[in-house]
C-alpha cells in the first residue's frame, strides 16, 4: 500500500496517507532508538542506575562507574555479589545457601566541596567489603553488600531510598538493613528520616552530630557530646597551665556536624574556658557555601594577642591544616607552653600527620589533641581494643595487598567504622536466623529468611546487663566492644564504645580512666 502510495500522481494526501506515513515515521524512530540503545549498552550507569548532576544514582549489586579510585573495589563487591546469588541459584557442589541484601548508602565521588573526600571513600568502602568476607566465611545466610550512590552532595537520596523500600519488600533475596550515611547535613537528615518512615534499619558508622537521630537510625560511632566528656576527662588530668581557651567555629549553617559541635564545644568548656568573649568563626571547605573558605586571620591574631594555650576546633579535619599553617606563619607567639588544638574525629586523618605538617605544628609550637572512635595505634598493633580487632586486620591485609588504599589507610577509622556497622547488621542477621531456626519445631537444610522487622527487633534487645554483655549480644567490633540500650534509651548511640584520646605529635600520655560512652568512665559499667 505504501509502495503504490508513493507511485501515484501528487495529490492532496487524505487521512489514511498521512496515517500511514506518520504510523511508518515512528516506526522507524523507535527502531533507530532501540539499536542506538544496544549499540552504546546500559551506558556508564549500568542497568540499575540512572546519571543525575554527573553522578550514577540507585541501588545496585554490580560494578558502575564512580570515583576511578574506587573502581576495582567496586568491581570485587560486584564479584562478591555474584558469588553470593551463585550460591543460592546455581551452587557449584553442595546445597544451596540463602541470602540476604544490605545497602552501602554513600557518594562514591568526590570534588572539593564533598563532606567525603576520595580517600574517605575508598576506606570506609574497604572496611565494608572485609566485613562482608567475614560474614560470608561464616556459618548462616550469606550476604549481598548492594551499592547505593546518593550523589557527591547527599541530595539525590529520594529514588535510591524508595528502590530500597522495594527491595525491602523481596521475599526470597530481602533487603535487611543500609549502612553508610556519612555526614551530618540536612540532606542526610532527611534520608535517615525517609528509611526510619519505612520501617528499614540503617546504621551510620561515622555520624556524630548528637541532633542525628531517628528510630530506626543506629550510630555506631559516640556523637559530639560523649566526645566533649572524653576530652574533659583529658583536660582534668592533663591540667593546662594557664587554661586560656579560644573558640574557632564554622559558621556554615547548613553543616549539622559543625554546628552541633560548637554547640558541644560551649555547653562544656564555655564557663572554664572563657568562650563567650574568646572565639572566631570562619567558612568551611565542604559544601557550597558563598564567600572564600578558611579565612583563618582573624582566630590566629586573636589566639596569639591573648596567648591562649587550648583552642576549640568546631570544624571538619579537611580545614584543620590550614589553621595549622597560618598559626606556625605567627610562630610560638611567645607562649610558654605549647597550645594544644582539641578536636573530635573518628581517626586522626592522614593529611593531620604529614612530615610537613608535624614541621608546621613545631613551628606554632602546638600539638592536635583528638578524642576518637579509633586510636591509630590500633592498626599497627600497639594497642588492642578488644577481641574483634584481630581478625579485621588480617582481612583488611588482604584487602589492602589487592587494593591501592593511600597512604596510612587505617589511620582515619573509617575503615574500622565502616566494617562495624557493617557487622553490626550481619551480626543481627545471625542472631535472628538462630532465634527462628529454633523457633521453627522442624527440621529443614533450609535456613530461614528474616525481613527487615525481625532484624529491627533484634537490634533493639538490650546489649548490656550488670556490666556485660547479655547472652553474647554486644557487637565483637573491629573497634572495640559495644551495644545498645534498647528502644527509647540514648536515641540508639552506642553504649560501651571506647573514645580514646589521641595526642599528635605523640610523646603526652593521655592522662585518666578511658572514657566509654553513655555510660561513663565507671570500671563496672562496661564489659572488659
Amino acid at each position: 500500500m505504501l509502495v503504490r502510495l508513493f507511485r501515484r500522481h501528487p495529490r492532496e494526501w487524505g487521512p489514511v496517507e498521512w496515517t500511514a506515513v506518520v504510523g511508518l515515521g515512528a516506526v522507524i524512530a523507535v527502531t533507530i532508538t532501540v539499536v542506538v540503545g544496544v549499540a552504546r549498552g546500559p551506558g556508564r550507569c549500568g542497568d540499575d542506575l540512572r546519571e543525575i548532576n554527573g553522578d550514577c544514582v540507585g541501588v545496585t549489586e554490580k560494578a558502575f562507574e564512580a570515583d576511578p579510585g574506587i573502581a576495582s573495589l567496586i568491581k570485587a563487591v560486584a564479584q562478591e555479589n555474584a558469588r553470593v546469588k551463585q550460591g543460592w541459584e546455581s551452587p557449584p557442589s553442595g546445597p544451596k545457601i540463602p541470602y540476604v541484601r544490605i545497602a552501602l548508602m554513600m557518594p562514591f565521588t568526590s570534588d572539593e566541596h564533598s563532606a567525603m573526600t576520595t580517600d574517605m571513600i575508598r576506606r570506609g568502602l574497604a572496611g565494608t567489603l572485609a566485613a562482608q568476607r567475614q560474614a560470608n566465611r561464616s556459618g548462616g545466610p550469606r550476604f549481598q553488600l548492594l551499592l547505593a550512590p546518593d550523589g557527591r552532595n547527599l541530595d539525590a537520596w529520594e529514588p535510591v531510598v524508595a528502590r530500597l523500600a522495594q527491595l525491602a519488600e523481596d521475599t526470597e533475596a530481602p533487603l535487611v538493613g543500609v549502612t553508610g550515611i556519612p555526614s551530618s547535613t540536612p540532606e542526610t537528615r532527611k534520608a535517615i528520616t525517609a528509611l526510619s518512615a519505612r520501617k528499614i534499619p540503617t546504621v551510620g558508622p561515622v555520624i556524630t552530630a548528637a541532633s542525628m537521630n531517628s528510630p530506626y537510625f543506629f550510630k555506631t560511632s559516640p556523637n559530639n557530646d560523649e566526645f566533649a566528656r572524653a576530652l574533659k576527662l583529658y583536660l582534668g588530668g592533663a591540667k593546662p597551665a594557664r587554661q586560656k581557651g579560644f573558640l574557632v567555629w564554622d559558621n556554615r549553617k547548613d553543616d549539622v556536624y559543625s554546628q552541633n559541635l560548637r554547640s558541644v564545644f560551649e555547653k562544656h568548656f564555655a564557663e572554664g574556658y572563657d568562650l563567650t568573649d574568646h572565639s572566631s568563626n570562619f567558612v568551611g571547605s565542604s559544601g557550597t557555601d558563598q564567600g572564600v573558605p578558611q579565612r583563618f586571620n582573624d582566630a590566629v591574631q586573636k589566639i596569639c594577642q591573648e596567648k591562649s594555650d587550648i583552642v576549640f576546633f568546631a570544624g571538619r579535619d579537611q580545614d584543620l591544616p590550614a589553621l595549622i599553617e597560618q598559626l606556625a606563619e605567627k610562630g610560638s607567639c611567645e607562649r610558654a607552653t605549647p597550645v594544644r588544638i582539641l578536636k573530635i574525629g573518628i581517626g586522626l586523618e592522614p593529611t593531620l600527620t604529614t612530615e610537613a605538617l608535624t614541621r608546621r605544628l613545631a613551628e606554632a609550637k602546638a600539638v592536635i589533641v583528638n578524642a576518637s572512635s579509633v586510636d591509630p595505634a590500633w592498626g599497627d598493633g600497639k594497642k588492642n581494643p578488644g577481641k574483634g580487632l584481630g581478625p579485621f586486620l588480617d582481612l583488611f591485609e588482604e584487602i589492602a595487598s589487592q587494593h591501592e588504599l593511600g597512604d596510612k589507610p587505617l589511620d582515619d577509622g573509617y575503615a574500622f567504622m565502616y566494617h562495624d556497622a557493617f557487622a553490626l547488621l550481619t551480626n543481627a542477621v545471625d542472631r535472628t536466623v538462630t532465634e527462628l531456626d529454633q523457633d521453627d519445631g522442624q527440621t529443614s537444610n533450609t535456613l530461614p529468611v528474616p525481613t527487615k522487622d525481625d532484624v529491627y527487633n533484634t537490634l533493639i534487645l538490650p546489649s548490656i546487663a550488670d556490666g556485660s554483655c547479655s547472652i553474647n549480644n554486644c557487637l565483637i567490633g573491629a573497634a572495640g566492644s559495644y551495644g545498645f540500650e534498647g528502644p527509647g534509651e540514648n536515641d540508639q548511640w552506642a553504649v560501651c564504645k571506647p573514645v580514646p584520646i589521641v595526642v599528635y605529635p605523640p610523646g603526652e600520655q593521655s592522662p585518666g580512666p578511658l572514657y566509654r560512652t553513655y555510660r561513663g568512665g565507671s570500671k563496672s559499667a562496661c564489659p572488659s
